[in-house]
């Protein structure tokens, strides 16, 4: 982390406790500044300036016993901030895909998905970014990503209610063959988080 990207931060912190009407020099807002600043330089914008394809670890399947089966991986944690409003958004992202000769060792499926994560979202965009970057590096005969998730700008604003949000990216033989793609949404859907279950249909 740069020394002068986090003063500059602190400082902008600082003028806009002053602007919504605080005291950046009262007792529990002292070190908030920095604080704000170390949060979003160390670990909310990570994603900047990490390359994903550093966790592009792959095996192949015949080493692993697999041939062409559907691998899923549920209930990968999402945590990520809304563009529009730079609040949180957080739930959980699930993939489902057909090797075709090649797997992602299974710890790489979180580290992929948190670097496009820690970057300014929309839930739409970071679910496309994830399948791209997989569908391109993996070269699966099909790939599902799919991204539930609940936005706190419309807990906390306009709306004010806990409303989630699923988003979808078909690749490949999911596109095309039909009853595949229901199996695989079937494996995906046994999550306990996933709530809209008629993304089946």
């Amino acid at each position: 982390m740069v020394d002068g990207k986090v003063r500059k931060l602190e400082e902008l912190v600082r003028e806009f406790l002053l602007l919504i009407g605080e005291d950046p020099n009262r007792e529990g807002l002292k070190e908030t500044p920095a604080r704000v600043a170390r949060m979003w330089l160390g670990e909310l914008s990570a994603g900047y300036r990490e390359d994903p394809t550093t966790h592009l670890k792959t095996f192949t399947a015949t080493n692993a016993g697999l041939k062409n089966g559907v691998v899923v991986v549920r209930d990968i944690p999402v945590r990520s901030i809304c563009e529009h409003h730079l609040l949180p958004f957080f739930g959980y992202a699930h993939i489902a895909y057909v090797p075709d000769g090649v797997i992602l060792g299974f710890s790489k499926f979180a580290r992929i998905v948190d670097t496009f994560a820690k970057r300014l979202q929309v839930q739409e965009r970071l679910t496309r970014q994830v399948a791209d970057f997989l569908y391109e590096g993996l070269k699966p005969r099909g790939l599902i990503v799919l991204i539930d998730a609940m936005h706190t700008c419309a807990l906390v604003r306009g709306v004010e209610e806990s409303m989630y949000l699923t988003t979808m990216e078909v690749r490949g033989i999911f596109k095309e063959d039909e009853s595949l793609r229901r199996e695989a949404l079937a494996l995906l859907l046994q999550s306990n988080t996933m709530r809209l279950k008629h993304i089946q249909e």
